[in-house]
């Protein structure tokens, strides 16, 4: 599957979590981040999406231990939350 198809493919998921709140946080950070991405960071975040979205709020809220599995800059990046833009 070339690159952009892939790129789609994620954006997509990253966007239809299931939750409001998991759909901001990881769709943003997808929206905010996947431009930069290397094949080996779109690699990670096809693998991560397969985590279940209260493990992954609870990482990224710093309520739970993130795993040595995801710890990293990729993981760094998703915790500063600063993406997260909530129209109302």
């Amino acid at each position: 599957m070339d690159r952009d198809t892939r790129l789609k493919r994620l954006r997509f998921r990253a966007w239809h979590r299931g939750t409001k709140e998991a759909d901001l946080m990881i769709g943003g950070f997808y929206d905010h981040c996947a431009h930069a991405w290397s094949d080996a960071e779109i690699e990670w975040f096809e693998a991560f999406l397969e985590e279940q979205d209260v493990d992954i709020m609870a990482w990224a809220m710093k309520v739970q231990e993130i795993p040595a599995r995801w710890q990293g800059p990729m993981m760094e990046r998703l915790c500063r939350l600063d993406f997260v833009k909530i129209e109302e």
